[in-house]
């Protein structure tokens, strides 16, 4: 039975029917914000993801942004990529009313029966000690996917919710879940700091205790995901001994 969702208090909400990117509105708007801003947009013309890749966002999939002010330094304020990953698990759940298949792959990716559902990106302003702002743009495969093919070699194959679950949820319901579900993590985040975050994604975690590849550039390290250390860096175990790894692309 699908759960109920009610938009949480002190978040903004503003939808727009067309933007270039809902992150490139984000950094357009985030000057004249009093606090916490959603932004959904129902067609992206100019979608990105990380590393500077394009984001497919056809209609009807799901491409909003979450502007922030946080007063704290840009390593704490990083986490919430894990925030931000627990709360789009939760919606999925509660629009859907299951959660076989969910799982979270490090850093920002949210897996459905294996495949690539949702994609995470952060990007602030600021100065070395404190931010002027972060912006986490998220994106979701409601309703379609890009094919295989689209993707480099021996990445994760795209998914979408409706076509492993069944589902059909418009974005703007989705938003509503998506936004309970952050406002209660980022509750948790801000009293209790990243402990109880990270146990949280630990126990959605995809391949644990199996052996990964991480990539960042023209090197890889391979070797078996054990943990999260308490900054959220990958830790593998691998024939040098244990290695934490700040910032990689996972392949499996």
């Amino acid at each position: 039975m699908k759960t109920m969702a009610e938009w949480p208090e002190g978040y903004g909400r503003r939808v727009l029917d067309e933007v270039d990117s809902t992150l490139s509105e984000a950094a357009r708007i985030a000057p004249f914000l009093p606090g916490p801003e959603w932004i959904l947009s129902l067609r992206q013309t100019a979608g990105r993801g990380r590393r500077g890749r394009a984001w497919a966002d056809p209609e009807g999939n799901f491409a909003a942004t979450l502007v922030l002010r946080p007063d704290e330094p840009p390593a704490l304020a990083a986490q919430r990529s894990f925030v931000t990953a627990l709360a789009v698990h939760d919606a999925c759940q509660g629009v859907t009313g299951r959660s076989e298949g969910l799982a979270l792959k490090w850093p920002n990716d949210i897996l459905l029966n294996g495949g690539k559902l949702s994609g995470i990106l952060l990007e602030s302003v600021g100065q070395a000690a404190r931010l002027d702002y972060l912006a986490i743009g998220i994106g979701v495969n409601l309703r379609s996917a890009p094919s295989a093919d689209a993707v480099e070699p021996g990445a994760v194959r795209p998914v979408s919710l409706l076509s492993e679950t069944g589902s059909l949820v418009d974005p703007e319901t989705f938003l509503t879940h998506l936004a309970a579900a952050y406002a209660r993590y980022e509750s948790q985040f801000t009293q209790f700091g990243f402990a109880p975050i990270r146990t949280a994604w630990m126990d959605r975690a995809a391949r644990r205790g199996k052996v990964i590849t991480a990539r960042t550039g023209n090197s890889e390290t391979t070797g078996t995901f054990e943990t999260l250390d308490d900054s959220g860096n990958l830790v593998l175990t691998t024939a040098r001994g244990r290695v934490n790894i700040p910032a990689a692309d996972i392949f499996f």
